[in-house]
């Protein structure tokens, strides 16, 4: 039980962020192409993005219940996906990084730090009481 527990808290952070990776994807992606798609071939090009990231998602909520918080997971998930846009819209659309961005990118690594900061064990339970 321990080992499934330990591959969970592994593979549960990995999951989220490769779904924020496809997400960034599906929502910017189709920009670089914007003289090229109709505006129905670049929705099409994000669902059958969103599509796989959905269900790579809900699965790592679903299993890392138990794991993680919601909110540590959903922490996760938004701060990976933050830095996905800033790295899609530099590296695939050319947009500018500039040293207040880096900062703000660095303050989000140092929320996530701290949401997902260890648990300190409970003194007493109910049961115990």
């Amino acid at each position: 039980m321990q080992e499934d527990k330990t591959l969970r808290k592994i593979f549960i952070p990995i999951m989220l962020i490769v779904s924020s990776a496809i997400m960034a994807m599906a929502w910017l992606g189709h920009l670089k192409y914007k003289e090229d798609l109709s505006f129905a071939m670049a929705t099409l090009f994000a669902w059958l993005l969103v599509l796989p990231e959905y269900i790579l998602n809900v699965s790592a909520i679903r299993w890392g219940i138990g794991v993680y918080q919601p909110s540590e997971m959903g922490a996760m998930n938004l701060s990976s996906g933050i830095v996905f846009i800033a790295l899609v819209s530099h590296f695939f659309l050319g947009e500018e990084l500039t040293v207040q961005k880096y900062i703000g990118f660095g303050l989000m690594i140092v929320a996530m730090v701290l949401i997902s900061e260890p648990k300190k064990a409970e003194v007493g339970t109910k049961e115990e009481e």
